[in-house]
């Protein structure tokens, strides 16, 4: 880990930029101390629609059939 000043964030950004992208750990300091650290912005994965097609399986009467007694309960304020 590297900690250096705002001034030389200031003058070496792009170069401080490429370095935590190749995973180097920067440590930007205001002088007395540390005050944030750079890293690479992870890439969001692109999910398909259907990607889970196949890998989640929910069976019909859990998802329309009716709800236990208890759970009607608690949706009308009745229980705890």
């Amino acid at each position: 880990m590297q900690t250096i000043t705002v001034e030389q964030a200031e003058k070496n950004l792009a170069v401080l930029l490429e370095r935590a992208r190749a995973g180097e750990e920067i440590v930007i300091s205001d002088g007395r101390q540390p005050g944030l650290r750079l890293e690479p912005v992870s890439q969001p994965s692109r999910r398909g629609f259907g990607a889970l097609q196949g890998k989640i399986k929910v069976a019909d009467e859990d998802l329309f059939g009716p709800l236990p007694e208890d759970e009607l309960k608690r949706w009308h304020g009745e229980g705890a």
